[in-house]
């Protein structure tokens, strides 16, 4: 162990910062695509916009296990972020609340990775997307707020909770939605855009959805701009 935290520590004070302000900007851009932002996009997507049972299932369990797991263990070890034990070390995107170990970022878009890769059909762009999720991975030791052993555990949690769903729990979420389906309502459209848009409560339910999503995610920059108004 202590040679791990020393290689831990080692690391990322070498690569806290690389590359300088430009190719900072670029990874923070890169790290967005491991918050919860994209994922939970993507699933209100398939639900409201453009109904698809199979996507909800695979990539909604995938973000779901995601939550239940990786929190867990992030609860259960409390591993400090790095800035709070490195003093020198620079913090060059919004301070994290959450726990260190394991990077949620790096199981987010490994996993992804592999459900979308399965969802399209193409092993190619299977390997480019967990290519990126090893970009995103990097990005987090680069932007001071993970060890690198958060982001190859958080890395191989992902192509585990990928795999799993693929093969176990995607099946099953996809039976029971299918079973749900008998209790609809309205007709269900399948894969094509959800001819209820054109209703007016229904448009609200979406605004509000799509809403509390994205304001979710820029709630600490929008509340930063609020404090500076005040003062």
């Amino acid at each position: 162990m202590n040679k791990i935290v020393e290689w831990d520590e080692r690391i990322i004070v070498k690569y806290n910062g690389f590359g300088g302000k430009n190719f900072t900007i670029f990874l923070k851009c890169v790290s967005f695509f491991g918050r919860e932002t994209i994922w939970l996009t993507l699933i209100a997507f398939y639900l409201f916009i453009w109904y698809d049972p199979l996507s909800l299932s695979y990539i909604g369990t995938t973000f779901l296990f995601g939550v239940l797991f990786v929190l867990f263990i992030k609860n259960t070890v409390k591993r400090k972020r790095p800035f709070e034990t490195i003093e020198t070390l620079n913090i060059l995107e919004r301070n994290p609340t959450s726990r260190s170990f394991p990077s949620w970022h790096a199981y987010n878009v490994a996993s992804q990775g592999i459900i979308i890769g399965i969802l399209v059909g193409s092993f190619f762009i299977m390997i480019i997307l967990l290519i990126f999720a090893a970009l995103v991975a990097f990005s987090r030791i680069q932007l001071g707020v993970h060890y690198p052993s958060d982001v190859v555990m958080g890395y191989f949690l992902g192509i585990f909770g990928g795999i799993l769903t693929v093969f176990l729990i995607g099946p099953f979420m996809h039976l029971i939605i299918t079973y749900l389906e008998q209790f609809a309502i309205h007709e269900i459209e399948y894969k094509r855009l959800n001819s209820m848009l054109s209703e007016g409560w229904f448009i609200l339910i979406c605004i509000a959805v799509f809403g509390i999503i994205f304001l979710s995610a820029f709630r600490k920059i929008l509340m930063a701009q609020y404090k500076k108004m005040r003062n």
